[in-house]
């Protein structure tokens, strides 16, 4: 009688502990990720065939990150995507059930693509110095606006939703050594210097927020066009591919983010 006594007294126990509040596994949490061709993976060149030209791969940091922590991954970072573009297709995905979102856009408001085509050119050709100070202008004084506006359209949306805002890296360690490509040292230090800008405006538009932000900058020093090794490929072909993170540099970034989620 004792024994059986002791077996019911210890059935009870367990089901009364499956009743208590938080012995119950937790529920996966929600990961919204949102952006640019940075975040959906460009210049891994293996894709979701679904994802057509928003070109989102498998081998995208949102990805990694998603699988790491056990989330329910809601992917909608898009090829080409600038803050308008996030706010239009993108921002609807992000709801009240997200736990967590990461976004990254800003280079493209910058037209940072046709800046890096430019400069790229022979200077008889193409104007660096315009181009970039084009896109230093735009950063300073329209994408704060646009930022800021975001920022405060994802916390209104998912008001109790931990936000990760993530950077850019510095494109060029100070060689070219990519046969077609132009670049001076002049030319690769005022274009690293742009990225530090856009960094500083995202930072800050982050940071008055509330939202966590991410700069790759340190931990890809070494490793930019032509580092060893490359997290970021050089003129490429298709050329979509080129000055955007490869699979190594997708997991490095993979690396910065996971942290902070």
């Amino acid at each position: 009688m004792k024994s059986i006594a002791s077996l019911l007294s210890a059935a009870a126990l367990g089901a009364a502990s499956l009743l208590i509040p938080g012995v119950a596994h937790a529920a996966p949490p929600n990961y919204v990720a949102l952006g640019d061709s940075y975040a959906s993976g460009v210049g891994t060149r293996t894709y979701i065939s679904s994802s057509g030209s928003c070109q989102r791969s498998t081998y995208a940091y949102a990805y990694i990150d998603a699988a790491r922590i056990g989330a329910n991954l809601t992917f909608v970072a898009c090829s080409g995507a600038k803050v308008a573009d996030v706010t239009a297709n993108q921002l609807p995905s992000v709801t009240s059930s997200a736990n967590i979102v990461s976004v990254q856009v800003g280079g493209n408001d910058a037209n940072f693509s046709s800046v890096i085509t430019t400069c790229a050119e022979p200077s008889w050709l193409g104007d660096c110095n315009s181009a970039v100070a084009g896109a230093q202008s735009i950063i300073n004084n329209t994408l704060p606006g646009r930022l800021n506006t975001l920022y405060a359209s994802i916390k209104s949306r998912a008001s109790s939703a931990k936000v990760v805002v993530v950077g850019y890296p510095r494109l060029f360690n100070g060689t070219d050594c990519n046969a077609g490509t132009f670049f001076s040292g002049d030319e690769m230090t005022k274009l690293n210097a742009t990225a530090d800008l856009l960094n500083s405006k995202i930072a800050t538009a982050a940071s008055a927020a509330g939202f966590a932000f991410v700069n790759p900058t340190p931990a890809f020093i070494g490793h930019a066009v032509c580092g060893s090794p490359e997290w970021i490929n050089g003129l490429s072909n298709p050329v979509s591919e080129s000055y955007h993170p490869n699979v190594s540099g997708q997991a490095a970034y993979a690396n910065l983010v996971q942290p902070a989620l």
